[in-house]
């Protein structure tokens, strides 16, 4: 029996369609229906369906004045801020491709991205880096939300394969990858809303993210929006610790968040009193079956995990309806073809561990890696898309997460590449080599931890310095470690994995 799971064909997609049609189909029939709450400990802005479609339409409108055309491509330099999924949403809706980017990139990283993708426009918020892009429209937030009173635009229909937005993800080659969506990539998302969320209209979705995160972006705000749900967002500031305070007093009952934040809301709240939330979600990085328990005996609830990636979202999941059993991710989700593949792309015998790959056919599945399309045929395989990260299945679909099949380093839900952390920090002096990994702290805590030879050990907080001055702070190392000599096969190359054992010896022997 090969390590094959099918869930059925997947729902197929109107066409024409517009991602921002769908998540904003709710609007017209519930105009006056709270859409969003940015709550803080002491005030709530609130909008209505009524109020955000006007205001993306509107933004939609003024996009197509300045003369951007459907297809132009646009850079998000946004902060957190309810001006960021407005702006998405009507750059949509104008058929235009909106690039998310956090907002902790330095000038140089939004640099080389707009070298990749010759931008038409940057949305750019105040404080945010950006460097200069001669011909490039830059549209401050004020002239953002100046639009959003002009008379709506007509959502640009097209075909539903055609590119709706690009995300960026680290490649294992140590390049960031432009990843390119297709706007069915948002209907594909029905399949999370009962294979993960137990998502409906009455549902009031809180997500712990800020705005500009991929994460909340569509689990905290499209998917809520699109059944006609409300979504709760925290205001900038909330401490984690606030968290079970504002759930409760805006009667959230469902949240999302990554495992770092249960962790940190766990380690000030022994017992917390959620009387509405029915369960928790979790994705980015992986959840221990500990603090799932820790979180169950203290908020009485369950948490509901979901793998996936920025080429296809989450796909396989626990949910309500199908509970991961302890020690696995959960199922591949009704709609889904997934299997545990060799790295021709070939299914291997149920229970041996393999790289999960999910189906080409799959409609969330990316159109590309833009620039790289021989990085996108690797990825291809056969009628498979291998994810790089191994797994083992089960005979009921239930799937084990073995870790990655390279490198990759996974901080505080982000992904990152080593390689690209080391050439962004290889040319420092009095540094002969470097190598990067992640490292342990605590049970669901990893952080960046950067090794490095040369004559003698150099001063940290110089190095932290010039790693703020060069990399976004989520891939920033947080140490550094002078080893005399790094890890290394009897080829000569480097091995990062053996580095995170040299510094739990090193933090043990302090």
């Amino acid at each position: 029996m090969l390590s094959i799971y099918d869930q059925g064909p997947p729902p197929p997609c109107p066409n024409p369609f517009n991602l921002a049609a769908h998540v904003l189909a709710e609007a017209d029939a519930h105009p006056d229906k709270l859409a969003l709450a940015i709550i803080g400990l002491n005030n709530a802005e609130r909008w209505s369906y009524a109020r955000l479609q006007a205001a993306v339409l509107g933004t939609a409108s003024g996009l197509r004045d300045m003369g951007l055309a459907p297809g132009d491509i646009a850079l998000l330099r946004l902060g957190n801020s309810v001006e960021f999924p407005i702006a998405y949403l009507g750059a949509i809706a104008a058929g235009l491709v909106p690039v998310p980017t956090s907002s902790q990139l330095t000038a140089r990283e939004v640099a080389k991205i707009a070298a990749d993708l010759s931008p038409r426009a940057v949305f750019l918020g105040d404080g945010i880096a950006c460097p200069d892009l001669p011909g490039v429209a830059m549209i401050d937030e004020a002239a953002l939300t100046a639009m959003r009173d002009l008379p709506p635009a007509a959502y640009d229909m097209g075909d539903p394969d055609r590119i709706a937005y690009i995300v960026y993800t680290s490649g294992t080659s140590g390049n960031s990858r432009a990843v390119a969506h297709a706007h069915r990539a948002i209907w594909a998302r029905q399949m999370m809303h009962v294979g993960w969320y137990g998502l409906t209209s009455e549902d009031r979705l809180c997500h712990a993210g800020a705005f500009n995160w991929t994460y909340t972006l569509g689990t905290g705000l499209m998917d809520p929006w699109s059944v006609g749900a409300t979504a709760l967002i925290p205001a900038a500031g909330v401490d984690p610790q606030a968290l079970p305070l504002l759930l409760k007093r805006h009667e959230a009952t469902v949240f999302a968040a990554a495992p770092g934040v249960y962790r940190k809301i766990l380690n000030h709240h022994a017992k917390i009193d959620l009387p509405q939330l029915r369960h928790g979600l979790t994705a980015g990085e992986k959840i221990s079956d500990a603090l799932r328990a820790e979180w169950n005996a203290a908020a009485g609830g369950k948490l509901y995990e979901a793998f996936g990636m920025s080429e296809c979202s989450t796909f396989i999941s626990g949910s309500p309806t199908t509970p991961a059993r302890p020690g696995m991710l959960g199922a591949p989700q009704v709609g889904r073809r997934v299997a545990i593949v060799d790295a021709d792309g070939t299914p291997v015998p149920m229970g041996e561990i393999g790289i999960i790959a999910v189906a080409r056919r799959d409609p969330g599945l990316m159109l590309g890696y833009i620039g790289a399309e021989a990085e996108t045929a690797a990825r291809m395989r056969g009628e498979w898309f291998l994810t790089g990260d191994l797994g083992r299945m089960e005979p009921d679909g239930q799937i084990a997460y073995q870790g990655r099949d390279d490198d990759m380093m996974n901080a505080g839900g982000y992904r990152v590449s080593p390689l690209e952390v080391e050439a962004a920090l290889s040319d420092i002096g009095g540094i002969s080599e470097i190598g990067v990994t992640d490292v342990e702290v605590k049970t669901d805590a990893r952080l960046i931890w950067a090794f490095y030879t040369g004559p003698e050990p150099l001063d940290e907080k110089a190095l932290q310095r010039i790693a703020g001055e060069r990399l976004a702070r989520y891939k920033q190392p947080r140490g550094f470690q002078y080893l005399p000599e790094l890890p290394r096969n009897p080829n000569g190359k480097l091995k990062r994995r053996a580095l995170a054992p040299l510094w739990q010896a090193s933090d043990a022997a302090s």
